[in-house]
């Protein structure tokens, strides 16, 4: 799979997890544009050593200028002032470029690397962090290290080299006014110390507080039609409402501490100035200093106070950065429970599965939801299972494609351990329906076209023909390329289904795997279906999940699950003479037509 994050940056999980996982984040996608950072630290280097040098000039024109009325002296040094003024900004300008365009390439890639990730999470890790965590993690807080990526570029690298040269050159203009920058510093230095200490555990809980909102958000749009069948709207608007207080309090509380820092920072600017004044109007009235060099120590002094204000604004960036660095990196350091082979096998497609003692226990759970499994599907053949809502045929039917791996037993694909297949060989030879089909935002024949990249539309009727929706799809404004929602919510129950049929039978597989697809059918489009089905995948395998006895009476073998077990195999008519609980989940279904009738 090519992307940024797989040509530049092969994960390593070792060199992820450490006890900052800010810096090893940062400067591991850093590492492909050192080119521009390069270009940041000089351009900045440039543009802060102008700014120092401004004061010196200032003060030479006030004492050596103005005050000896020298005129040509004034415009000779105000000339030179404006260059490197002009310098300065030239500087600042190309570090503010290079800057924005690496912290934007960073950003870019971690998106692109936990996407890439996330791609490789078995069923088990997306449940374990949850869509709305991974869509917080993947926009806002790669966003938040982004920005303190910009920020770093535009603002703390200048901070200390005007620190250092502040001070240094402060130094050189008056040794004995120096104490004051010591104070100044030390002072700013104490009130940041304290607000990071404090701001740390915050920023922690406004993520958490981020994720909320964005699942009860999520949840309820999802979910507005129950919501609204059920007349659960003021309940839903409460539990949006607490998600939303939570968040606005913490992030009140943030706003509170910076808010603190501020007056307190000028306060502590103020003073230094009256000092300045204060002690150098003295040294100045011994004759052990002049005016411009006052001005350009008071000026020094300004510079690396604000530097230190500066960096200490940004400062307040790092810890909620950190965290969200911590919450990134902990995606990337996940490993999938469904691990890649090391040499990755491709046998000859022949159209057969087999499970053998098979046993799948979920994570942390007591028991597990499949033992002692053991079937095999062969090419032109239809099996069928059948069981109890729980029973664990949806476990069953993940196990063939390899979205979980079983935690006991061997699932084999075409003769080979489905842990040895090429992921992606494996994939295209199954055919997959799922319980809850899905559609993506496009048109039908995007849709379709996701089973086979280069199907014609010729093609893409046929499969729809089959699938009995080629009425419907004909009667939409534009045929195949009708627009099509995200998830669908645009058709029908049914209809998302029979497109999620025709886009299996578009890819032609060996193998076709339909999971409770037949559900929203009425009983006539349903015989249809399978009688054409039946048909058209003649010399594939059909492994078929339903509720309804009517749907899989038919086919060449019926497994009946129950708690996890298969506790009946055969035919339609031998295990109504041999399994009770086929035989219990018959006269159900007939009882319930007849009540219907």
């Amino acid at each position: 799979m090519s992307s940024y994050h797989s040509i530049f940056l092969p994960i390593n999980k070792d060199s992820l997890v450490t006890k900052n996982p800010l810096n090893r984040l940062v400067f591991r996608y850093l590492k492909p544009y050192w080119g521009r950072a390069v270009a940041v630290v000089l351009f900045q280097f440039a543009a802060t050593i102008a700014s120092l040098y401004l004061p010196r000039l200032n003060g030479d024109i006030i004492d050596n200028g103005v005050a000896r009325g020298d005129a040509r002296y004034i415009w000779v040094h105000g000339g030179l002032m404006l260059a490197v003024s002009a310098a300065q900004v030239v500087g600042q300008v190309c570090a503010v470029y290079f800057g924005a365009k690496m912290a934007m390439a960073v950003g870019r890639d971690i998106r692109q690397g936990i996407f890439d990730q996330v791609l490789s999470f078995s069923a088990r890790e997306l449940n374990r962090f949850g869509a709305p965590s991974l869509i917080t993690r993947t926009t806002n807080d790669v966003q938040q290290v982004q920005m303190l990526v910009l920020m770093t570029c535009i603002l703390i690298l200048g901070a200390p080299i005007t620190m250092v040269g502040g001070v240094i050159m402060a130094i050189r203009t008056d040794l004995w006014l120096s104490w004051l920058i010591a104070a100044a510093v030390g002072a700013l230095a104490v009130v940041a110390a304290v607000v990071l200490v404090m701001m740390s555990p915050l920023f922690s809980s406004m993520q958490k507080r981020i994720d909320q909102v964005n699942r009860v958000l999520r949840e309820h749009i999802s979910g507005i039609r129950v919501v609204r069948a059920f007349v659960r709207e003021p309940y839903e608007a409460e539990r949006f409402a607490k998600a939303n207080r939570d968040l606005t309090d913490t992030g009140i509380a943030v706003g509170r501490l910076m808010m603190t820092l501020f007056p307190v920072v000028m306060v502590i600017l103020n003073l230094s100035t009256v000092g300045v004044t204060w002690f150098g109007a003295s040294q100045i009235d011994k004759g052990a200093l002049e005016v411009g060099q006052m001005t350009a120590f008071m000026s020094y002094l300004m510079q690396i106070l604000m530097s230190v204000m500066m960096a200490t604004m940004m400062l307040v960036m790092v810890p909620r950065a950190a965290v969200c660095a911590g919450r990134i990196v902990e995606v990337l350091d996940s490993d999938s429970s469904v691990v890649p082979p090391l040499r990755p096998l491709v046998p000859a497609a022949a159209g057969q599965a087999r499970l053998e003692n098979v046993d799948f226990r979920y994570s942390g759970a007591a028991e597990p939801v499949l033992r002692e499994i053991g079937f095999e599907l062969a090419a032109g053949q239809t099996t069928a299972v059948i069981g109890a809502t729980g029973s664990g045929k949806t476990t069953l039917v993940n196990l063939l494609p390899r979205l979980f791996d079983a935690t006991a037993g061997t699932v084999e694909v075409d003769g080979l351990d489905v842990k040895d297949f090429d992921p992606e060989a494996l994939w295209s030879r199954i055919g997959l329906v799922p319980q809850k089909p899905f559609l993506f935002s496009g048109t039908v024949a995007s849709n379709l076209r996701y089973g086979k990249e280069d199907a014609t539309d010729d093609e893409l009727w046929k499969a729809l023909e089959v699938a009995q929706a080629r009425d419907f799809v004909e009667a939409m404004e534009g045929g195949l390329e009708a627009p099509i929602t995200q998830g669908g919510s645009n058709v029908s129950g049914g209809q998302r289904q029979r497109l999620a049929i025709a886009r299996a039978l578009v890819k032609r597989p060996e193998i076709y795997i339909f999971d409770d697809s037949f559900s929203a059918l009425d009983v006539a489009t349903d015989a249809r279906l399978r009688a054409a089905l039946a048909d058209e995948t003649r010399d594939a395998a059909v492994f078929i999940v339903a509720q309804r006895v009517s749907t899989i009476r038919g086919a060449d073998q019926i497994l009946v699950l129950d708690a996890g077990q298969i506790v009946g195999r055969g035919k339609h008519d031998e295990l109504l003479e041999t399994c009770p609980t086929y035989r219990e989940i018959v006269e159900s279904q007939l009882k319930a037509e007849e009540m219907t009738a």
